[in-house]
């Protein structure tokens, strides 16, 4: 994984596997790799792992069962969504919305664009 400048390598894990969660391929209940596992495919140290680990511990999406390892919580997906949706309204819509003002984007526009996106995208 290429990590970005602008934000803790904690965080942009966090991000992976809050995705991971979001498109199934981590489903509710099922063991996540350990914090030794994530530290190598992600090639940073197990303590990173293990803040990103305690971080969504706190947002109730991953938990930890002593001894046996981390799994997706049963309400992950909610739970994951909220803390998602939450931190782009945040950080990354201003900004979206500063360009949309400043490039005189209509909101038809931007629609046509988001459903050709979700089509190309999503749509199988």
């Amino acid at each position: 994984m290429e990590f970005r400048d602008n934000k803790a390598i904690y965080l942009q894990i966090a991000e992976y596997v809050c995705e991971h969660i979001l498109l199934g391929k981590w489903k509710a209940d099922e063991k996540v790799p350990s914090v030794r596992e994530l530290a190598v495919e992600m090639e940073v140290n197990p303590n990173t792992v293990m803040r990103t680990y305690e971080l969504l511990q706190n947002k109730n999406i991953i938990n930890n069962k002593r001894g046996i390892g981390f799994f997706v919580d049963e309400a992950a997906m909610d739970n994951v969504r909220n803390y998602r949706k939450q931190q782009f309204i945040i950080d990354e819509l201003p900004v979206v919305f500063r360009n949309i003002y400043l490039l005189n984007i209509g909101f038809d526009e931007l629609k046509s664009k988001y459903e050709t996106f979700v089509k190309e995208n999503f749509n199988a």
